[in-house]
């Protein structure tokens, strides 16, 4: 793995691929998974490709766009390079940061646990959302017949993660909803 690289980095230089991408479409992409897969801010994918082009791992050109020119980015061979060698290092275990768990772990220095349990409603939503965009991502596979595959596996993970969070507040819930204020 390159010093010089991030794990943000080797996101955008993936999601780049072999068919090369814009920053709105990249940002489009990170919109449909970031929040189930990573965090980032849009303001920091933006800046990603042209960081990445001063370094060698991204050439560019502009194509026409509706109102104005667009800046197309594609993989160099240190860019493709530099990807083959990270996707030979271990993958290490993902990091979790969940509000929600901390939130029930500290439940119980609440004025009253039970609006802790309350707060959790929101979740709900969220994972309905979330299955939304994991719905239409699901529906654009088609586009990307060299990367099909590989979205179905995501898509699944996705899945999985929603409908593990899911089971988690339902379970919550059971353990803890008895301390809910009315």
């Amino acid at each position: 793995m390159s010093s010089e690289l991030t794990g943000l980095s080797y996101a955008v230089l993936t999601l780049i691929g072999r068919n090369g991408a814009g920053p709105h479409d990249l940002v489009r992409m990170a919109r449909a998974g970031q929040r189930l897969y990573w965090a980032g801010a849009e303001s920091k994918i933006y800046a990603q490709p042209k960081r990445l082009e001063q370094l060698g791992y991204l050439s560019s050109e502009k194509t026409p766009g509706k109102t104005r020119e667009r800046t197309h980015y594609r993989l160099t061979e240190k860019g493709l390079k530099a990807l083959q060698d990270w996707l030979t290092q271990p993958c290490p275990f993902p990091r979790i940061q969940s509000e929600a768990a901390i939130r029930i772990h500290a439940s119980d220095l609440a004025a009253e646990p039970g609006t802790v349990v309350a707060s959790l409603d929101a979740l709900r939503a969220e994972i309905a959302e979330l299955e939304a965009i994991l719905d239409e991502e699901e529906a654009r596979e088609a586009l990307f017949p060299h990367r099909r595959r590989q979205l179905r596996l995501l898509h699944s993970l996705g899945r999985r993660i929603l409908h593990a969070h899911r089971e988690w507040i339902d379970e919550v819930e059971q353990l803890l909803g008895g301390d809910r204020p009315s």
